[in-house]
């Protein structure tokens, strides 16, 4: 699946949902297997049942969806500073939606009085799932405003996703709700103007034409795709049903307040009127009985006042109304429920399926099917946001389902992260420790572990001396030594790891890179594709995800293990679901700069391409010429990575570790590792400010390197 059509609106009333579905319905005609997903849900006034556009979706098309996350739920999480868990969740119900389709159609939200943060919400969505951004607009003065700013706020390295717009509800009259007319005569109307003849000839379509976004379609206004039905109207004013009739099938075109004379009412008696009098005008009521009689398909009969006309009218009128006419009676005055009816939702409501299915093929009708076509049949290179990277991570650890051991097994952070590894079925993990000890810690957390998570040193140790000393006994071994050495937690945690009782071994909260890496040296050793153990850390920046290595392990590689470091970040980045371009970085990029260090980078360069000419590869690139697309242009212009990176290979510890920490601190941005690479079983290291978020994923990565 290579496209996701993000649908986002310019505001309230541009017909969002309708334009979403019509979509759909547009692509379904060209042979293209739609999906559907709308990440949150916005209900509108008055709505009572389920989300209405996953609602419409399944009952018009057949596409099953998943349940949006409540707008209670993303706003206590925005509260609580956690964008990014909540743009997981986004990520995991998206996943769950694209199965067996060729594209998704995402609806966004609407930036109206009830979501002030739609558009934070709207650009955070478009990133975490990689979506193309169509704008959907209504005709308004400030509209090429709106959509110059939209531009701007869903792009990303100087390219917008942007690419289309479409201008809906063309030639709409300004005035659409029931208005009341000159007091004395009061009267309503539904409608009081006519469409425009042509609607594509609107100056703003003109003016969307010249944008650098395809416009994608100018969808007119209909009168009748406005009509409510009388049931509607029934509902809304919670009206008494005298007499049902076609309650569900009359739709109301036009509403006319009756207060005038007999003579002045009878040309309002048109088809798809709603007349509104008071029930003790038995002469506006027999008159519009009628009319009925005559063939005039009135919508209905909207009574007034509480009062019904006299038995024997209402004996008088038993055939006209026996024509399906509806009769409503409410208890307001006919002004009063003028007003109400003034304020009545836009809405189309929910069990409308036939208007919604009319709407669908308009919409659908004037949206340029062609461009569609060659759009959807296009591939497109997806980018892996760090909401889909996470997501990712946590999916393919909970299929792996592995073992791991937590050494610092009595560390408050590190029992958290064990406790929701297990709740959320990432891992097994295995705590070393004191079992009364860890317990009052979690106790303290406000969270219980379980008793099969703890496991306390002395009970094992001597199920692992053997074991020691057979794989150490070249360097000098002895039972006694062994036993000693296995009261240190990070030794024996490494010999399970060795003796294959768990699959992986996360440390490092609490103790150093060298107390983590070196019993993993002693006892588990290298594997025998690589040259020297690295590391590297996935950054999730704003937009995508990155490898940086090696920025924990080796200080001053030379050209042939920098080389190697490369070729692990690359299969590294390749296992993660990452395409990699790799940078090798120096201060210089291309020919321009010489000496012993560029030298180097130049030098590891070419081991990399002669030993694995499936990467792409290149270097020295400095990190802006790598990272950023206009400058590669600029610096190195024939360079297939340049400005197109996303693993970033380091000459040296000290360039490595200090730009990590530089970024992750100064734009706070998320870090996941380091991961360690060559072993030959995972041991990954933690920084000693690991959050409980990063133990979290580190575990994660331990468990899939593991399978």
């Amino acid at each position: 699946m290579s496209h996701a059509f993000f649908l986002v609106s310019t505001g309230a009333g541009a017909g969002l949902t309708t334009v979403s579905l019509g979509l759909v319905r547009a692509l379904d005609r060209i042979g293209i297997r739609a999906g559907f997903y709308k990440p949150f849900a916005q209900l509108h006034d008055g709505d009572q049942g389920p989300e209405r556009s996953t609602h419409l979706i399944e009952q018009l098309s057949g596409i099953k969806t998943m349940p949006p996350i409540s707008l209670r739920r993303a706003e206590s999480l925005l509260g609580a500073g956690q964008l990014e868990l909540l743009m997981e969740e986004v990520v995991a119900l998206y996943q769950q939606s694209i199965a067996h389709t060729d594209v998704v159609v995402i609806e966004g939200l609407v930036a109206d009085g009830h979501a002030g943060y739609a558009t934070r919400l709207n650009v955070a969505i478009a990133k975490a799932l990689d979506a193309e951004v169509i704008l959907v607009g209504k005709p308004e003065p400030d509209l090429e405003e709106y959509i110059n700013i939209a531009a701007n706020a869903f792009t990303a390295d100087g390219d917008t996703t942007l690419i289309a717009t479409i201008l809906n509800k063309v030639g709409m009259p300004s005035d659409t709700q029931p208005a009341l007319l000159e007091a004395d005569t009061l009267q309503a109307e539904l409608v009081r103007e006519t469409p425009l003849q042509d609607p594509s000839k609107h100056p703003m379509c003109a003016k969307l034409r010249n944008k650098a976004f395809h416009f994608m379609g100018c969808v007119p206004w209909q009168k009748p795709l406005t009509a409510v039905r009388m049931a509607d109207i029934a509902h809304y004013l919670d009206a008494k049903v005298i007499n049902a009739g076609c309650l569900q099938d009359r739709r109301v075109h036009r509403m006319e307040l009756c207060a005038r004379t007999l003579a002045n009412t009878l040309s309002v008696h048109q088809p798809h009127t709603l007349l509104i009098f008071p029930g003790d005008r038995d002469d506006v009521f027999v008159a519009a009985c009628m009319s009925a009689l005559n063939g005039v398909q009135l919508a209905g009969i909207l009574l007034t006042g509480g009062l019904r006309p006299d038995a024997r009218v209402m004996t008088l009128c038993e055939q006209a109304l026996q024509t399906g006419i509806p009769l409503l009676l409410v208890h307001e005055t006919s002004f009063q429920t003028a007003a109400k009816l003034v304020n009545m939702p836009a809405e189309v409501a929910i069990d409308d399926i036939y208007l919604i299915n009319q709407a669908m093929d308009h919409v659908a009708d004037h949206l340029d099917a062609n461009w569609l076509r060659i759009r959807c049949a296009n591939k497109r290179k997806t980018r892996l946001s760090p909401a889909a990277f996470r997501y990712q991570l946590i999916e393919q650890a909970r299929q792996k389902k592995r073992r791991i051991v937590l050494p610092e097994g009595i560390e408050p952070r590190t029992i958290i992260a064990a406790y929701q590894c297990q709740k959320r079925g990432i891992a097994d993990c295995i705590l070393l420790g004191d079992p009364s000890t860890i317990q009052r810690v979690a106790a303290a957390q406000g969270i219980t572990i379980n008793d099969d998570c703890i496991v306390n040193p002395p009970n094992i140790i001597a199920n692992y001396i053997e074991g020691m000393v057979n794989l150490r006994k070249h360097k000098g071994m002895t039972h006694s030594i062994a036993k000693d050495q296995l009261q240190s937690r990070m030794i024996l945690g490494t010999m399970m790891l060795a003796m294959g009782d768990v699959d992986g071994l996360v440390s490092g909260a609490e103790h150093t890179t060298a107390n983590t890496v070196r019993p993993a040296f002693q006892l588990i050793g290298t594997s025998e594709s690589a040259k020297l153990v690295s590391s590297v850390f996935f950054m999730c920046l704003p937009d995508q995800v990155v490898v940086y290595g090696d920025c924990a392990i080796n200080p001053d590689p030379d050209a042939a293990e920098l080389a190697d470091i490369a070729i692990q970040s690359a299969d590294s980045a390749t296992q993660f679901g990452l395409d990699p371009h790799v940078a090798m970085i120096s201060y210089s990029t291309g020919e321009s700069g010489t000496g012993q260090d560029v030298e180097k980078v130049r030098q590891a360069t070419q081991m990399v391409r002669q030993r694995r000419p499936d990467l792409l590869v290149d270097g020295p690139l400095q990190y802006d010429a790598a990272a950023i697309s206009s400058v590669g242009k600029s610096k190195a212009p024939k360079s297939l990575v340049a400005g197109k990176a996303n693993v970033f290979v380091f000459p040296d510890l000290n360039t490595g570790n200090t730009t990590y920490k530089a970024v992750q601190r100064s734009a706070n941005v998320v870090s996941v590792g380091p991961m360690l690479q060559g072993l030959n079983k995972p041991v990954n290291d933690l920084s000693r400010g690991a959050t409980v978020e990063d133990i979290v994923y580190t575990i994660a990565l331990t468990a899939i390197q593991a399978g």
